[in-house]
């Protein structure tokens, strides 16, 4: 079966952003990209779909905010850093998602709200309500008051948590890397893109791993969990570039970009 084809059932989206996306290599804001970013998503609301944000970023923010030299280390420092950015985050949401008149309510959660059934019930009827109401959620850990205890500690995970407790039918992690490949790219010529996933197992999960690779490094060790998450709700998953030109019109479309994750339920027609 083709990605059209699968992707034609797909009405509720959960669409992930790495800093990477949203900054530029100096650390400050990217402007352009969130705007492409917010434009993207209001048109997959415009076509029916169900569109929930889980953004990185806030911590960032605040330390362009504050005018910080350097990256907070300390857990207080980086709590005060995220409660700034939280509100320059959203503000730059509100501003952009205004634009192309769409509503936006932000959602700020902790591992409890997942692995506690009366925080994840209370968690689900949030996303519910909102959604119901036209309302796009934008989602991210509450690093304001969040402690290494009660911490998911990255975005990837966070994201297929969400997609999980409210039945998503497709997770999207947008990052600066088109896809799994084969092998590191930027060391070996001939990696190739992995463009379909049906099994993650432990070939796989070496790969991810892989001494050396500037892409294990880079978190894909943390997206092959966040699949695994995602998969066992039923969802699917894609990693894709976030630069990419129009990268979530066209894998609507159906177009094949990045690295597509099956379910169980379709392995058999992927």
């Amino acid at each position: 079966m083709e990605r059209k084809d699968m992707l034609k059932k797909v009405k509720r989206v959960v669409v992930k952003v790495g800093t990477s996306t949203l900054t530029h290599p100096t650390g400050h804001m990217n402007f352009n990209q969130i705007d492409l970013l917010t434009r993207q998503l209001a048109d997959m609301q415009n076509q029916g779909y169900e569109v929930i944000l889980v953004t990185s970023g806030a911590i960032g923010a605040g330390v362009g905010k504050l005018n910080l030299k350097v990256k907070p280390k300390t857990i207080p420092e980086k709590q005060a850093a995220a409660a700034v950015g939280q509100g320059v985050l959203m503000h730059l949401y509100e501003k952009f998602f205004s634009e192309y008149g769409k509503i936006i309510g932000q959602i700020l959660v902790t591992n409890v709200d997942f692995q506690n059934e009366k925080h994840r019930h209370h968690a689900r009827n949030s996303f519910e309500t909102l959604l119901k109401m036209n309302v796009i959620p934008i989602v991210n850990e509450n690093d304001a008051v969040v402690v290494d205890e009660i911490k998911v500690g990255d975005n990837d995970t966070l994201s297929a948590f969400v997609c999980r407790n409210i039945d998503a039918d497709l997770l999207i992690l947008l990052s600066d890397i088109d896809g799994l490949y084969s092998d590191d790219p930027h060391k070996n010529e001939s990696a190739e893109l992995i463009q379909t996933v049906e099994r993650i197992d432990d070939d796989l999960r070496a790969l991810a791993k892989g001494a050396g690779s500037e892409l294990a490094t880079g978190g894909m060790a943390t997206k092959l969990r966040a699949a695994e998450i995602a998969l066992s709700g039923g969802a699917y998953m894609i990693i894709a570039n976030g630069s990419t030109d129009k990268v979530l019109n066209r894998i609507m479309a159906g177009e094949r970009l990045g690295t597509l994750f099956l379910p169980e339920s379709h392995r058999s027609q992927g």
